[in-house]
């Protein structure tokens, strides 16, 4: 996926996992605004999470999403669809790893749990997914440059996964 952290930067391993360490608590928080920016419906506050040509390949679509008026039409598509359904859906997002690279960017990659509620019914486990993201700052501001979320069940191959800057070298 990506070079190891204490080669990606040129750094030595304790300098980078003191630069990751502040890191990971700043994509924390991104991906809480993110998510529940998702969850709640606002498809326009999502996509802005986005660089402005971002990308996001999920396993459901044969090509990625590319650009934030497109993320934001198909997560309005999506949240319309849930509700005609009846169903709320929770993205919840875990064992999150951060990881600089060469260039600047970070690799995000976590485990994010889909949590599917119907009226009247208890929750569901919906999906079970792993996401990597390269992160860019814009402006001071996290943003996603691409993302890949693949599933467990559909087969995973190195094609699938993002690869890295640091990876082409």
């Amino acid at each position: 996926m990506t070079a190891p952290a204490g080669t990606a930067t040129g750094h030595d391993n304790a300098e980078v996992e003191d630069y990751v360490e502040v890191e990971h608590a700043e994509v924390e928080h991104f991906y809480a605004r993110q998510m529940q920016s998702l969850d709640s419906g606002d498809a326009d506050a999502w996509a802005a999470t986005f660089t402005e040509d971002g990308s996001f390949a999920p396993p459901s679509l044969p090509e990625p999403v590319r650009g934030r008026a497109a993320l934001a039409e198909g997560a309005r598509r999506t949240r319309a669809a849930l509700a005609a359904g009846g169903e709320t859906h929770r993205h919840w997002l875990g064992m999150l790893t951060v990881r600089p690279c060469e260039d600047g960017s970070l690799l995000a990659e976590s485990y994010v749990q889909v949590v599917a509620v119907r009226e009247g019914n208890g929750p569901r486990l919906h999906l079970m997914c792993v996401c990597a993201d390269v992160l860019v700052r814009r402006g001071g501001e996290l943003l996603v440059r691409e993302r890949v979320v693949t599933r467990d069940d559909r087969g995973v191959t190195r094609d699938d996964r993002i690869v890295t800057r640091d990876d082409r070298a």
